[in-house]
């Protein structure tokens, strides 16, 4: 059975960030159990969204029918909406998939959007920078983590200069890769070493 894993979409939503986690999340490539997984796309509502690049993207759901029983995980890119607070539903959506166990991963802005839902305030945590987290209310300061990306009770954060670092935690808690084949990647995309590939075409193909 697919599970899907959900990636809110927002106008300005940064492409760039989640490009890597969400294209490997729908390629089988490499996968511990091909097609295990799909990408959701969840809207404020079912109208279309500009992202940052300019790339229009009409939402699969609605935040309203989302459910976290029905989800493996909420993925939450940054945007410039993120510092209006417009995305603030999509904040009290990852309290509810927390608060059931199903994981939630933000990098950039949304990272400010979960400081300000308090959800940086007892877990270790990393974002632009400590100053970002805490200008959205973050009590959580003494557990800022000045490393790419973090994990930590089913919540993965990350700065907005890290999507490959962010998409190899995200691998990691869908298990989406044997331990030995996220290697491999991470060598290959977020090291620049050929070595890994090779590694992904021979020994894991």
């Amino acid at each position: 059975m697919v599970q899907h894993v959900h990636m809110a979409v927002y106008d300005t939503l940064a492409d760039w960030e989640v490009g890597y986690a969400t294209a490997h999340i729908n390629n089988d490539s490499w996968q511990r159990e091909p097609g295990r997984y799909q990408v959701v796309t969840v809207g404020a509502s079912l109208a279309p969204v500009t992202t940052k690049g300019g790339l229009r993207i009409t939402p699969d759901l609605a935040l309203d029918d989302l459910s976290p029983a029905d989800s493996a995980m909420l993925i939450l890119p940054g945007a410039d909406t993120w510092l209006t607070g417009d995305n603030a539903p999509f904040a009290k959506a990852a309290r509810a998939f927390l608060d059931t166990g199903v994981p939630v991963a933000a990098i950039c802005g949304a990272t400010g959007g979960l400081a300000a839902e308090g959800l940086l305030d007892d877990r270790r945590h990393t974002s632009n920078a400590p100053e970002f987290t805490e200008a959205f209310g973050s009590k959580g300061g003494e557990l800022y983590c000045a490393t790419p990306a973090v994990t930590d009770r089913g919540l993965i954060t990350a700065s907005g200069t890290a999507p490959v670092d962010f998409a190899r935690e995200v691998f990691a808690a869908l298990e989406l890769y044997t331990p030995e084949v996220l290697e491999s990647w991470f060598k290959l995309y977020g090291l620049g070493d050929p070595a890994g590939f090779y590694e992904l075409m021979g020994e894991h193909a």
